[in-house]
């Protein structure tokens, strides 16, 4: 498939290319995008990104490499808006976001650069559609926040299982309760990741905090029942953490539930919007909730799980311990070695009630058929959080159908992109199925 002309010096540029996640990146640019593409790693240090283009060119050498491109500090508002006026996609994995991304995400509004992150930042999410939404706007960026493991999984699964209830009754069916499961989880978060959760009290305000994570605070328009999730939950779970799902079994809190539950209550409102804007209707509805849960081993585990999340805000909410905490655990730029990494799983479930909007007759006959889904890789999380950065780009790069249904630019979810993205990282390993089934 050709890749679309756009008159740039580069068609994507990885910043933060010497990172953990930033190397994963290049690796599958390297190894799996077109060898047409024109591309460039950038960050601070020559040393650095050298040493990356040297290992891209052991694994695979047939390949011309990639441009270096030095932005010698993550402020230099002059040198970040330069790059990104001769750069198509800008990829970064620049973090904590919240101290060290606005630069990047301002310079690529400017300049209808579109961008990607993998923040888990929903506060520095919250700050940018804010002050940059119509900016992208005007000139065209088309940007995708969070579109690493937090919180693409969660959102595109979530995504999936709608189009299967519009498959089996119908495409004006809408979309009711929708709970998801990380059913397995076995990885060590790297040190970037423990950066963003060790600072984000220090960069943003509790009020700041509170204001991000109301449900559907990312939405562009509101939910008619922005409780209704909390409404569906029973006092057994908030106090213990633990809830039963049919088909999905027991769950206990996520860690990442709040996360991945803002983006996705933005892919409602965004789809909301295309829907009335008369392009193609997958929208979820006016009755639709979103849930996640994470599978213990038992009840009592699943307890211990609840109770040690609460333990971890304690200490996240508390200078001196976060001060003690950050001594024992990885630092940015480091995580597992590779051979440990390469032990990662990662798997989620979900389940979606169709929303028949009171047809008695349908909730009759249809009433207890749920659509179910999963998605699922084998491998290191960080490499699978660089496959979703370089596929997503692909995507934008390559699919002329994705182009269509986005229209101009904004601020975008990684639902957004459709089938064509969930396909490529299909093929990248990287799997998704649905299917109905009954309670």
């Amino acid at each position: 498939m050709p890749l679309k002309q756009h008159g740039r010096d580069y068609d994507i540029v990885v910043y933060g290319a010497s990172g953990y996640t930033g190397k994963y990146t290049a690796q599958h640019i390297a190894t799996h995008l077109p060898t047409t593409l024109k591309w460039a790693v950038a960050g601070r240090s020559r040393s650095k990104l050298e040493a990356v283009v040297s290992r891209l060119q052991q694994l695979n050498p047939d390949r011309l490499p990639p441009s270096i491109e030095i932005i010698s500090s993550t402020t230099d508002h002059t040198a970040l808006e330069s790059l990104c006026r001769r750069t198509f996609i800008l990829l970064t994995t620049v973090g904590p976001y919240g101290s060290l991304g606005e630069p990047a995400f301002a310079a690529c509004a400017a300049t209808g650069t579109h961008y990607f992150d993998v923040t888990g930042e929903v506060p520095f999410v919250h700050k940018m559609i804010t002050k940059y939404s119509s900016l992208a706007a005007r000139s065209g960026a088309k940007m995708f926040p969070q579109i690493g493991i937090e919180s693409a999984p969660s959102d595109l699964l979530t995504w999936s299982l709608s189009q299967q209830l519009k498959r089996e009754f119908g495409p004006q069916t809408k979309t009711g309760e929708v709970t998801l499961s990380i059913h397995t989880l076995r990885s060590a978060p790297s040190g970037g990741t423990l950066a963003t959760v060790f600072t984000i009290l220090e960069t943003f305000s509790l009020k700041q905090l509170r204001e991000a994570y109301k449900p559907y605070a990312l939405s562009p328009v509101p939910h008619p029942n922005p409780d209704l999730a909390e409404r569906r939950t029973t006092w057994i779970t908030k106090v213990t953490g633990l809830a039963t799902t049919p088909i999905l079994g027991l769950g206990t809190s996520s860690v990442a539930a709040k996360t991945d539950a803002a983006i996705v209550q933005r892919t409602w409102g965004l789809l909301s919007q295309a829907s009335n804007k008369g392009k193609e209707d997958e929208s979820y509805g006016p009755r639709f909730s979103f849930k996640q849960y994470m599978k213990p081993r038992n009840w009592l585990s699943g307890v211990a799980i609840h109770l040690g999340l609460m333990v971890l805000g304690l200490v996240m909410a508390t200078p001196f311990l976060r001060g003690i905490a950050k001594k024992f655990v990885y630092q940015p730029g480091e995580g597992a070695e590779e051979e440990v990494a390469k032990r990662d799983e990662l798997e989620y479930w979900g389940v979606a009630k169709p929303d028949f909007g009171g047809d008695e007759i349908k909730e009759g006959e249809e009433g207890k058929k749920r659509a179910f889904g999963r998605c699922w890789f084998r491998g290191p999380v960080y490499y699978y959080t660089g496959v979703l950065l370089a596929e997503a780009a692909a995507t934008l790069l390559e699919e002329e159908s994705v182009d269509e249904q986005l229209g101009g630019g904004g601020i975008y979810t990684p639902a957004c992109l459709g089938q064509p993205f969930i396909d490529r990282l299909d093929r990248a390993g990287f799997h998704f199925e649905t299917k109905i089934m009954e309670e």
